[in-house]
């Protein structure tokens, strides 16, 4: 026992010695090299977890039983991206007997699918290759600008592990299958970094190419307007000659032209003024109504009272930590697009397991969450946690259950 451990002693500081050789010699590497590894090893872990689940996914609508990995990440709203890609989008918005809209292509915006289909006519490679790499190269772009974005306000080390955070974040497999949401998030990353950068005019055309990726233009749109008053209000501090105002109010008039693009879009092509709205609530079988969705689905999961109380507990969370200590120190304007998102999502969303995935839009939260604890056990016991959700939100929500009830929770 004596001997043991001395042994076990000096292996352990041996060990010590080894991580804290390759710790400083990965210090020593640029910083996009260590962003590249990072996400390269994030996204190889999610392949892994996609592959094991693959393995117990039995047949469903879109495939049969045990699944190539291809084809496994080919299902949901993929399905719908590849019918754009080979179809493109109907002339008249189909509708059941009942008159109401039926789910159809005007939900999903045209960039992803026309790059892939671009990108297929250059190369002759087919959607099933092309549509995945699209994706995960995009996701590439994303945490290179995100890790910008986050040393204007984080020293090195805090912007690496914010960026860990969003690489490994449960629903992050999303970044390497054919959804726009890798595009989307690249596109926002760099409207936000040339908002702050206040490079007003090189980002209208990022923020355009935005809004035809996904439906992010109304909270964008209202950070832009609001960023210019904003500086209105703080021109005494913070200089606001008129060149920069005007260069300012173009990019807020433009966002919110955008914004509404691809409604518009939907509209001169199908003749129906409501052809997106109505095809957006398709998938919940009733018209919108603002707000009242968090609502209904508080009373579902929680019954009349606690459910009311639900929503507003939410948003007084989500006001909490938005006004902490680590979410101020992630800037005015990052904190902003983070409510507006909010805001958007709490007026139009309508609750459900896909809400996981389209919180992602939220990723500067990660720099607040790094910025809570400089202590390495918190960062990295986080992203262990982030990796285990991996695991639940592809065996959950991504794999297709034939159990009663199983189909009906949507990555």
């Amino acid at each position: 026992m004596q001997d043991r451990l001395p042994r076990t002693r000096v292996l352990r500081e041996a060990v010590d010695a080894e991580l804290y050789f390759w710790r400083r010699r990965i210090a020593g590497w640029p910083w996009w090299i260590q962003v590249t590894l990072l996400y390269a090893l994030s996204r190889v872990y999610s392949l892994v977890v996609f592959l094991a689940v693959a393995r117990q996914q039995g047949p469903n609508p879109w495939t049969e039983a045990h699944p190539d990995h291809l084809s496994f990440i080919g299902i949901w709203d993929s399905a719908w991206y590849h019918q754009v890609y080979s179809e493109g989008y109907p002339a008249d918005i189909p509708r059941g007997l009942d008159g109401r809209a039926v789910e159809n292509q005007w939900a999903f915006y045209a960039l992803f699918p026309g790059m892939v289909r671009g990108l297929a006519a250059a190369t002759g490679l087919g959607w099933q290759l092309l549509a995945p790499l699209v994706a995960t190269i995009a996701g590439f772009a994303a945490v290179l600008v995100i890790f910008k974005l986050f040393r204007r306000y984080a020293p090195h080390g805090t912007a690496l592990w914010a960026v860990a955070f969003v690489a490994v974040f449960p629903v992050s497999p999303i970044l390497q299958v054919p959804y726009a949401e890798s595009l989307n998030l690249a596109l926002l990353a760099a409207a936000l970094l040339l908002l702050v950068q206040r490079k007003y005019l090189l980002a209208i055309p990022i923020v355009v190419l935005m809004c035809l990726s996904r439906p992010v233009g109304v909270p964008f749109a209202a950070l832009a307007g609001l960023h210019l008053l904003w500086r209105i209000k703080q021109r005494r501090t913070d200089p606001l000659d008129t060149p920069e105002f005007l260069r300012a109010a173009a990019l807020a008039l433009v966002s919110c032209a955008a914004a509404v693009a691809w409604p518009v879009l939907a509209w001169s092509i199908t003749g129906e003024p409501t052809a997106y709205t109505d095809t957006e609530t398709a998938w919940r079988g009733e018209d919108l109504v603002l707000f009242r969705p968090w609502f209904d689905m508080g009373v579902h999961l929680f019954g009349p009272v606690g459910g009311m109380m639900a929503p507003l507990l939410l948003v007084a969370a989500a006001a909490w930590f938005l006004c902490s200590p680590p979410a101020r120190s992630i800037g005015a304007e990052l904190r902003l697009w983070c409510v507006c998102y909010l805001g958007y999502l709490l007026a139009f969303l309508h609750p459900q397991t896909s809400t996981f995935r389209l919180m992602l839009p939220l990723f500067p939260l990660a720099l607040a969450a790094a910025f809570v604890s400089r202590s390495r056990a918190y960062r990295f016991c986080l992203a262990v946690m982030f990796l285990a959700g991996q695991i639940v939100w592809v065996a959950w929500l991504w794999s297709w259950s034939q159990l009663p009830g199983g189909g009906d929770y949507p990555p």
